[in-house]
């Protein structure tokens, strides 16, 4: 891993980028990359964003002309982006990235130089960092950019990986002139009506295990056809299980197109959800965490819930 010098020093010495977000983007994947993108402009230089999923509507005003690339590429930037096998169709980059800014603590350090914060609550507060050090004060896009990241990793703020640091960054965000109540308003207050209906289904699988310490709800592909739901739709269902009293490990289980099923963990304390996904391959945060597990509904369902069952008997639960 290297240092933050070693990433101005990159920045500064190069030219022409491409930076990538991972697969399935949520918002500090995008803010990051996209204030990255508004950063290095600024700088005089060019760059570009690509993703290969779809950019979710509520944050399609970030991307803009961003993702438009008229130049050859010469330098590839990771944003967020742990491990190669999140880039989606993109891993095909694999050994020609040139520089990683993230803040997992699982990052696999697959890039020529990786620099990871794993103090930092989003990938998105490093930029205040870089920002600063390349002497590039934020305007209100390369704001808008950042506090997405923040407040979209930390819950608004609610989530345990928040410090003062995060609060002070989302404050001088704040000063850049950002409309923090419509930003607010567009990702934490607004579903759409498809949303709700898949909402009304999905509340219907919901199963406790573990004697209630452990909810599991799950999406089936054919839920999203039936209330023409999008996989935007489902970001904001991943913190439902948990928020059920008594509920120490939700479990949301997305069937894949591909087969099998992608699971979102969200725990509370002492419950290690990185701990829970790495055991398939997956990894995250601390209390939240993601993997992709083959299999039908019932046998993803059952390993699952039974690595849930020896993290809490682990801890007397």
């Amino acid at each position: 891993m290297s240092g933050l010098q070693s990433v101005i020093n990159y920045i500064k010495e190069h030219d022409n980028y491409l930076i990538l977000m991972h697969a399935s983007p949520d918002g500090d994947t995008i803010g990051t990359a996209c204030g990255l993108c508004g950063i290095i402009k600024r700088l005089g230089k060019k760059a570009s964003v690509a993703c290969a999923d779809d950019i979710p509507a509520m944050y399609s005003r970030l991307v803009g002309d961003a993702v438009t690339c008229n130049f050859e590429v010469e330098s590839i930037i990771a944003a967020d982006v742990a491990d190669v096998k999140l880039l989606g169709e993109y891993k095909s980059y694999a050994g020609k990235i040139n520089l990683c800014i993230d803040h997992h603590v699982s990052n696999t350090g697959y890039a020529d130089i990786t620099y990871v914060d794993a103090e930092s609550a989003a990938a998105a507060e490093i930029l205040y960092d870089i920002a600063e050090q390349l002497g590039v004060k934020p305007d209100k896009y390369i704001a808008e950019c950042i506090y997405t990241g923040i407040s979209t990793d930390t819950g608004c703020f609610r989530f345990s990986n928040t410090t003062a640091r995060t609060h002070y960054i989302a404050a001088q965000m704040l000063e850049a002139g950002i409309d923090i109540e419509e930003i607010n308003r567009r990702l934490f207050e607004t579903k759409s009506k498809s949303a709700i209906e898949l909402e009304r289904l999905v509340t219907n699988t919901l199963e406790y295990y573990c004697g209630g310490r452990v909810a599991v709800i799950t999406v089936l592909r054919s839920m999203l056809d039936k209330t023409g739901a999008s996989d935007e739709d489902i970001e904001g269902l991943s913190a439902f299980p948990r928020q059920i009293e008594g509920v120490i490990v939700g479990i949301t289980l997305k069937e894949s197109e591909e087969g099998g099923f992608k699971a979102s963990v969200r725990t509370h304390p002492p419950a290690d959800a990185s701990e829970l996904c790495r055991a398939f391959g997956g990894g995250g945060h601390l209390r939240a965490s993601g993997c992709r597990i083959k299999g039908s509904e019932a046998e993803v369902k059952s390993a699952l819930v039974k690595k849930a069952e020896e993290l809490l008997s682990r801890h007397g639960l």
